[in-house]
């Protein structure tokens, strides 16, 4: 039986093909495609939890599936949205896809997963793109998120291969925070944030993500407390924050002294605490 207690997995970002908020920064990677003047390096930066690595691999499947910019269905295209049963999709999905590189943290000599994606899995890039795409199209690369490559190494593997890019190749880089990294790194990609979504979209996102309606009672207080992080409302549905973060409300509007709405405040520092 699953402890009550225990935080819920959201599904991979590969795996997600809902699309919630973000409408100006899903434009910009579209426009961008089907201008032919396509960058071919994308930072997206951006809080935890607000949609940076779904969005790559939201363009990452749309640009696999969609080899030509000039292509009516893509000129013709309003998002970056790739039918569910298309085959690109099931094999985004299963990490099966020949002209995808995902560069994640890996699993170490232990089996616990590694607390940086290390210099030898930046290195993949090599053989990677020195090869052909498997389907003649393009080749993309996801970083997620750039924040935890190994420094300086991994660091500057990446920068290497971005400095010398070839031809229709495509990375697609997540960090939580781009003023982190390498001012290299930083000069060779277009810039792209994604700002903490709106409540309601955090819901809807939340809704689809369990498979729940959104109006949920309980994925409405997780969007309420989740500062625009769909992550983080997950997590706070799955484990005991949010009944915390109830309970300090219903103690703290017993103080009459006080003002309803710094109560409340009190009350999202404290779930924000625990």
């Amino acid at each position: 039986m699953k402890d009550p207690d225990e935080p819920i997995e959201a599904p991979h970002p590969r795996e997600t093909t809902a699309w919630f908020g973000h409408v100006q920064a899903e434009r910009a990677l579209l426009d961008a495609f089907r201008s032919g003047l396509f960058p071919h390096a994308w930072l997206i930066g951006g809080p935890p939890g607000v949609g940076k690595a779904t969005l790559a691999y939201r363009m990452a499947r749309f640009v696999l599936a969609n080899p030509d910019p000039a292509a009516p269905a893509v000129q013709a295209a309003r998002s970056l949205a790739v039918a569910a049963d298309h085959p690109v999709v099931r094999r985004v999905a299963a990490q099966s896809h020949a002209d995808l590189l995902v560069l994640e943290r890996t699993a170490g000599p232990s089996g616990a997963l590694r607390t940086v994606i290390t210099v030898d899995e930046v290195r993949r890039t090599v053989s990677f793109f020195g090869s052909t795409a498997g389907e003649g199209g393009w080749r993309v690369c996801v970083v997620d998120t750039a924040d935890e490559l190994q420094y300086p190494q991994a660091s500057n593997a990446l920068l290497k291969v971005l400095e010398e890019p070839p031809r229709r190749a495509l990375f697609l880089i997540a960090s939580h925070a781009p003023g982190r990294l390498l001012a290299t790194i930083r000069s060779r990609c277009r810039r792209l944030t994604l700002r903490p979504l709106g409540e309601a979209d955090v819901a809807r996102a939340v809704a689809a993500a369990l498979d729940r309606a959104e109006d949920d009672a309980g994925i409405r207080e997780a969007a309420r407390a989740a500062e625009g992080s769909a992550a983080r409302a997950i997590t706070l549905i799955g484990g005991r924050t949010l009944a915390l973060r109830r309970r300090a409300i219903e103690l703290l509007e017993r103080l009459p002294a006080l003002d309803p709405q710094d109560l409340h405040a009190l009350g999202d520092m404290l779930g924000r605490a625990s």
